[in-house]
Formats: structure tokens, sequence, C-alpha cells
């Protein structure tokens, strides 16, 4: 038995060309008419009343609580970064199962009518005949994300994080940066290979979970900005001005991924 259900993390890579305005199709050479191809489905927020209500509260949740930590994160970072983890996590978990489809539903095909005398039970199903499954989704995408904070801090150290200092502060800072970033990503689109070469390489549509992760990796690259400049202020050192950058960058590009930017693409 496969250690990943491909049934439940299933990837939204919808197979041939899709004519939505929500999700440009990539064009390819003529050279290549033959070979098949793949668009990625930009991620669409629910469109329940708590959904909506959820998208826009829940980042000025995690925006207060940032406020509300930060004199705290600049005394002692790593025993901040270690009690705040729950509480974002939370507001992520929620706002994944609030607002975000579970991976396959949104190529999913709704269910057969109800025989008579059967209830009408309004239900989804893939083209195999399962149906998506939150709760197991939910528990890899969480597995998956503490797996990947290993991988981004060692990221961080090739892009200039002390290597042989500040380990805590480094992992502590990656872990933040993975529960934002990466675990809606991993609720909304599995771990399908396609799926993520398309993130990796910021061809895929952008939309809220997308922008949220571009904004986060954008902001840690400015946040590093004034860590060597010589004014000798507390909040400039590591990794304080990095988690603003990824918390700024995450929050703001999460609105503008699922706004004015919804659908369009960073590269061509």
């Amino acid at each position: 038995m496969p250690l990943i259900d491909p049934v439940t993390m299933s990837s939204s890579i919808a197979k041939g060309a899709v004519a939505q305005a929500q999700a440009q199709a990539q064009v390819q050479s003529p050279s290549k008419g033959k070979e098949a191809s793949w668009t990625l489905l930009p991620v669409q927020i629910k469109q329940t009343p708590a959904a909506q209500a959820a998208r826009h509260s829940l980042p000025a949740l995690l925006a207060a609580l940032f406020v509300f930590r930060f004199d705290a994160l600049v005394t002692d970072p790593v025993s901040t970064m270690i009690t705040a983890i729950p509480a974002v996590a939370a507001l992520q978990l929620g706002y994944a199962l609030v607002c975000l489809p579970v991976v396959g539903s949104q190529t999913a095909k709704p269910g057969r009518k109800p025989r008579p005398g059967e209830k009408n039970l309004k239900k989804i199903v893939n083209s195999d005949g399962t149906s998506p499954n939150a709760p197991i989704a939910t528990l890899l995408s969480l597995l998956l994300t503490l797996f990947s904070t290993p991988l981004l801090h060692a990221a961080m150290v090739l892009f200039g994080a002390p290597a042989l200092s500040h380990t805590a502060h480094t992992l502590l800072c990656a872990a933040h940066l993975a529960v934002l970033a990466l675990f809606p990503l991993f609720y909304a689109h599995g771990v399908d290979g396609a799926a993520w070469v398309a993130l990796a390489s910021f061809r895929a549509p952008l939309d809220e979970p997308f922008g949220g992760l571009a904004g986060a990796l954008v902001g840690a690259w400015l946040g590093a900005v004034p860590i060597p400049l010589d004014w000798d202020r507390e909040w400039q050192r590591w990794p304080v001005t990095i988690l603003c950058g990824i918390y700024g960058g995450y929050l703001l590009g999460r609105v503008l991924g699922g706004t004015v930017g919804f659908g369009r693409r960073l590269a061509a």
C-alpha cells in the first residue's frame, strides 16, 4: 500500500485545454502540438458566508498576533516563536478547513443522483468513484509541513543565515514560514509533482495560497536588508526582520493573489 493515498492527495492539475477566465492555459508551441497541455487551476475560495468572513478576518488576526508579540520577539526570539506556533497553526488550519477546497475537490464531479427513497446527499466524487477526504488531507498536510521545515532551514542557511550559530532561531523561523506558506498549498494541491513544479517555477496562476507563498518568500528576502545596516537596534538581530518580512509579505501576497492578481501568472 502506498504511503500517500493517490486519491486523497491528488492534485488539482486538469488535463486538456480549459477555457476558463480564472485559469489561463499555457500555450504550447506548434512543435509540441501532439503533447498534452496541463493547466493548474487557481484555488477558488469557498462561497459560503463563513468562508468569505474567515478569508478577511483571519489575516487580521494573524497581523494582530504578530504586532502584539513583536516586543517579546525582539527580547526573546526563540521562546516567542515557540509559543506563537500553535496559535498560528490553529489559524492556518481554520483557514484551510473553512475557506479552501480540499485537494481533488476542484476537479471532482458531482455524484450520481439519488434513487427514489434515498436521501439527497450532496456529494462529489473523483473520476474513480472516490470522494476527497478532508481529514486525511489535513493530517498529511500537517506532516508534510513538518517535514518541509528542515528543508527550509537548509535553504535559509544557503541564502546567508548563520550556519553554526542561532540554529534554533533559524529552524523556528523556517517553521513559521512552512506553516504560513506551505500548509495551505499542501491542503489544496496535495503532492502531485506537476503541480509543485508549476508552483516552484512561478508558472502557476495566482490565488490566495500561492500569493501567500510568493509574498512570504519576497518578504523574507527584503527582511534581510536591515540586518547589516549600522543602526545598532535590538530589532535588527537575527531573525526578527526576516520574520517581519515573512508575515508582512505573506499577508499582502495572500490578499493580492485572491483579488487583483487572481488567475494571473508571474512567469510565462
